[in-house]
């Protein structure tokens, strides 16, 4: 079972949180419901800015301990590591989720007279 480990922040980047789920999206949708649960108004946690994904539980739990202990200065270093423009990441994983839920109907039938 895979296990993420992930920074999220507010469109401010004043607050960075991290995190460990096993399903990535349905934890980024329930931070857009639920908004004010942990954080004030101010703070909506809403944009992913860097994930890591593990095998086992043990390494993703021990990843987390480890960025939890992380100061302010440390999270950016790893977020702009592999996301030097901090561009919402959550975008890219809505769109997996949506092609693999979804047939695609983007395919052409041509006349074989065409192909030639």
């Amino acid at each position: 079972m895979k296990k993420f480990v992930y920074i999220v922040t507010d469109r401010n980047r004043t607050s960075l949180h991290v995190g460990m789920s096993s399903d990535l999206i349905k934890t980024l949708d329930f931070y857009k419901q639920m908004p004010s649960l942990f954080f004030d108004n101010a703070q909506q946690l809403t944009r992913l800015v860097y994930f890591e994904e593990f095998r086992t539980e043990a390494q993703a739990l021990s990843r987390f301990k480890l960025m939890s202990r992380f100061t302010r200065m440390q999270k950016e270093r790893v977020v702009r590591s592999c996301n030097p423009d901090w561009v919402d990441l959550t975008i890219g994983l809505d769109f997996e989720h949506i092609i693999s839920s979804k047939k695609l109907i983007n395919q052409v039938n041509l006349p074989f007279g065409m192909l030639s």
